[in-house]
């Protein structure tokens, strides 16, 4: 999943994705990437608890990269 959090998801749309992550747990990998923290990921689903829930099946098995400096696109970009 690219850029999670980038919108917000709807109750329905958070529910969906909440089933697909929880029956891929200790199952398959799933990647994400997203500008936010975890501290934050409870309005993207506008559930707490769901948050929470979705982070605790991330980080059980889950190895976290994280990228500094500047964007890559910015820095590639055609348009200048």
């Amino acid at each position: 999943m690219d850029e999670l959090g980038y919108l917000p998801i709807d109750g329905q749309g958070a529910r969906l994705l909440f089933r697909v992550i929880a029956d891929a747990y200790e199952k398959r990998s799933i990647m994400y990437t997203s500008n936010l923290e975890f501290s934050r990921w409870g309005t993207v689903f506008g559930d707490e608890q769901m948050a929470a829930a979705i982070i605790d099946r991330t980080v059980h098995h889950g190895r976290m990269l994280r990228f500094k400096g500047g964007s890559y696109r910015v820095a590639h970009a055609t348009m200048k």
